[in-house]
Order: structure tokens, then C-alpha cells, then sequence
């Protein structure tokens, strides 16, 4: 039988992975620099901690763990044939793997309030799961980057976070619009129309702009009970332009009504006018279509589009007031960011970003030439090495052009001859790999001129 892996999850060759480090390490330097602390969760939680964060839909995508040994113990013969699935996999799946990073961030901070100071800013980088249809730039399996602030009611941890987007994307060289709305305002605007018990429904509709467009939204809005006349004072506030301030002032009149509506309206004016006092690098823009379906956001939401890639969102986040809450823990407010760095690896790939001095671990490939030559280089290999410089020498001593082929293969930049002529001399040969140009060195010079 011929292997394969499940549809949704790849692998990854040396080359790929030297790619992704390249993104996590650009990503955690921009994290240290602002301050931010790593930690790590489990891959599984227990169901009980993830069900009902994500919303309904988010729930439908929650892989879950089936129970180990007799996981059909305490069901009966009638719950079998009923075949409610919901209703079995509650009872044989007891974990499930992790959606985001978010929800096990907040379990944490329970867990460990004792030890934690507040306002407290972590950093996580690690895989989810989600059971997903798998297409372009969606995977069942990928990595997150996080940074979020809890125990800070203040609007600079999201002019903070802001700033963070833009230094990452302007590192990697990628061209981004960062995109802002606040749950506020939409909320605001579900009461101004009548419909604040639709505000689920409104929400998860607009989400799906993007994808399904302005009759596909109104279409689901309807679907879901909302009154022709409801949808219809939706479409000008959706389809908005100009300004951000143009459209703050617009929303802002649309609200007046609404006092939750224009506190969002006055959060989003505060980072609004903060970040124009931080030069940003990339387009920053308030976005009312913007909605984000997890149905944790309180406040300001984030999303992050590539300009030059025709790509979903490479990163978002936003404020979440009640997610602490959920775990019995109320009154702490956070925000974060979520980077995807699977969809960041493919925007990079598109657009050849990457720079070439990643491409190889190994910077010096010293030749194999014989018993005796082998035996010299291994004490280069060790001054070498101590001095901080990758290399390795190759294992067998075959004729040097297949050795030569292995390193343009493996793209070291530099190779060390050492043969007979070099033994006597108790010198070595140095080829740069780029030029083609050899240098006679003795091994003092040999770590100078590398460097």
C-alpha cells in the first residue's frame, strides 16, 4: 500500500523548514522586542475547556480525541442505533485537540493566576487543528503565532499590537492592508436595526463577505430571520467608503442612538488617532465589514490582507473582555494577534522573499579525500564549529566531484580541500562557492577569512 498522509497536513523537506524557521525566529524576535514572555500549552485540552468558545460553527471543526480503552463503556444499545453523534461523541471523546491558542492561553491564566504578573504579555507558537475542507491557504493542520495582553483594560495594548503587525509584515518585505472594526460598533448597529438577538447571525454573515459577496450576505441574513428592512439598512453602512474618519463620522451618526455603538466609535478613534503618531510602514484602514466570526471579540478586531497575494487573512485578533470569565475567572480583559504562519510561508513562496543566506545550515563542507586527510579535518572540524561556524565534513571519501555536487545540493557557501599536497604543506584549500575563488590558507587564517 502506498503512504500518504490525511488531506489538510503536509511535510516538510529541509529546505521548507529552514523557510518556516526563518518566519517563527522573524516573529519571536518581534515579539521579544516588545516585551512579550513564551510559553507553551498541550496539543489536547480537555473538551469541557474547549466547547462553546468558538461559537456553534467553530464547534463543528473541534477534532476530537476518541477515548482510549473501552471507549464504549456507559452507552446503550439504544444510543448506538439512535446514531446522534453529537450526543455519542460527548460521551466516548473526552478531549479534543486545540482550535487556536487563544482559549488555552485564557485556561492558563486561570491556572496559574498565582504566579503571573499583570498585565501579563505572552507569546505562543505552536500548531492547531481544525477540521476543515482543506483548499488553497486552508489547512486542517498549521501553525499559529500569538501575542496577547491580559490583566490592561487599555486601548495602547491594541496601538501596541498594531505597531507589532506592522514591523513583522515590513521585516518579511510582504506589502499588507491591516484592517480594524470593533464588535461594538456592529453590535451598535444590530440594536439601531431592531435585530440585537440576531447579532450572531449578523456577524457570521458579514464575515463571509469575501466569499460569498453582498447577495450571498444578504441572502443568509434573510435566511436566518432578519426582515427585509433590516438587511436593507445594512447595505450603506457595508459598503462604505472613504476616509477612516469619514467613515467613523458616518457610523457615529448611524449609532447616535446606541450607547454601546459609539463606545465602539470612540475606541476606534483612539487608536485610530494614536497610530497615526507611529508611522506605520503598511496601509491601515478601518474596515465595517470586518466582523471576525469568533464570538469572543468584545472590542476592537484586527485582520491583516496581503496586498501583492491573492490570499485569505495572514493574521488577526482583537480585544476579548469575557473569555477569563468563562473559566470562573471574571473581570480580566485581553487582546491579542494571531499570525498564520502557514499562509505568511505561502504569501513568502509566491513573491520569493526569502533571503538566500537561509537557505543552508551548513556553511563549510570540508572534502573527504582519504584515511589521513579525514583525520586532520576532524580538528579543523572542532576549531570551527568552536567558533561558532556550521560545518560538517563529508562522511566518505568518493571522488570530489560527487562531493562538489553535494554542496551546491545543500548550497554551502564555502568547501575545504585537504589532500596530500596540503598535508605536507600543513596548509589548506579554501573555494568560495559563489565565485568559484580559492585562497591557500594555513587553519589560523582559515576561520578569519570565512567570517
Amino acid at each position: 500500500m502506498k503512504p500518504s498522509i490525511p488531506k489538510g497536513t503536509r511535510d516538510f523537506t529541509p529546505m521548507e523548514m529552514a523557510r518556516r524557521n526563518y518566519i517563527f525566529d522573524t516573529i519571536r524576535q518581534v515579539f521579544r522586542l516588545f516585551g512579550y514572555h513564551q510559553i507553551e500549552t498541550p496539543s489536547m485540552e480537555n473538551l469541557s475547556t474547549l466547547m462553546g468558545k468558538y461559537g456553534e460553527e467553530g464547534d463543528k471543526l473541534l477534532f476530537k480525541i476518541q477515548n482510549s480503552g473501552d471507549f464504549l463503556s456507559g452507552i446503550t444499545d439504544e444510543e448506538l442505533l439512535g446514531r446522534n453523534h453529537l450526543k455519542l461523541a460527548s460521551k466516548f471523546c473526552e478531549k479534543g485537540l486545540r482550535y487556536d491558542l487563544t482559549v488555552p492561553f485564557a485556561r492558563f491564566v486561570v491556572m496559574h493566576r498565582e504566579e503571573l504578573q499583570f498585565p501579563f504579555k505572552r507569546y505562543q507558537i505552536q500548531p492547531v487543528w481544525r477540521a476543515d475542507r482543506p483548499q488553497k491557504g486552508r489547512y486542517r493542520e498549521f501553525y499559529q503565532c500569538d501575542a496577547d495582553v491580559v490583566g490592561s483594560d487599555s486601548l495602547l495594548n491594541e496601538v501596541e499590537l498594531i505597531q507589532m503587525v506592522d514591523m513583522v509584515f515590513s521585516r518579511f518585505g510582504i506589502r499588507v492592508a491591516i484592517k480594524m472594526n470593533n464588535r461594538k460598533i456592529l453590535t451598535g448597529l444590530a440594536e439601531v436595526i431592531g435585530q440585537s438577538e440576531h447579532i450572531t447571525d449578523i456577524t457570521v454573515a458579514i464575515d463571509k463577505l469575501d466569499k460569498i459577496g453582498f447577495d450571498g450576505v444578504n441572502a443568509e441574513l434573510l435566511s436566518k430571520g432578519l426582515p427585509q428592512e433590516a438587511v436593507d439598512t445594512l447595505q450603506p453602512i457595508i459598503k462604505l467608503t472613504g476616509s477612516n474618519e469619514c467613515k467613523l463620522s458616518v457610523i457615529e451618526n448611524v449609532l447616535a442612538g446606541s450607547e454601546i455603538g459609539l463606545k465602539g466609535v470612540s475606541e476606534s478613534r483612539f487608536i485610530l488617532d494614536s497610530i497615526g503618531k507611529c508611522s506605520l510602514k503598511n496601509r491601515f484602514e478601518l474596515d465595517l465589514t470586518l466582523a471576525r466570526g469568533l464570538s469572543y471579540y468584545t472590542g476592537a478586531i484586527f485582520e491583516v490582507k496581503a496586498l501583492d497575494v491573492e490570499m485569505g487573512s495572514i493574521s488577526g485578533g482583537g480585544r476579548y473582555d469575557n473569555l477569563t470569565g468563562i473559566f470562573d475567572m471574571p473581570g480580566v480583559s485581553g487582546v491579542g494577534i494571531s499570525f498564520g504562519a502557514d499562509r505568511i510561508y505561502d504569501v513568502l513562496n509566491q513573491l520569493q522573499l526569502y533571503p538566500d543566506s537561509m537557505t543552508s545550515s551548513t556553511t563549510v563542507l570540508l572534502m573527504n579525500l582519504g584515511e589521513r586527510e579525514a583525520a586532520f579535518c576532524l580538528g579543523l572540524l572542532s576549531e570551527l564549529r568552536s567558533a561558532g561556524i556550521s560545518s560538517e565534513l563529508y562522511p566518505d571519501a568518493v571522488k570530489m566531484k560527487k562531493q562538489m555536487s553535494y554542496a551546491n545540493a545543500c548550497g554551502v557557501r564555502f568547501v575545504v580541500i585537504v589532500g596530500s599536497d596540503e598535508l605536507a604543506s600543513g596548509k589548506v584549500t579554501l573555494k568560495d562557492m559563489n565565485n568559484g575563488e580559492q585562497k591557500v590558507l594555513t587553519p589560523e587564517e582559515l576561520i578569519s577569512a570565512i567570517r
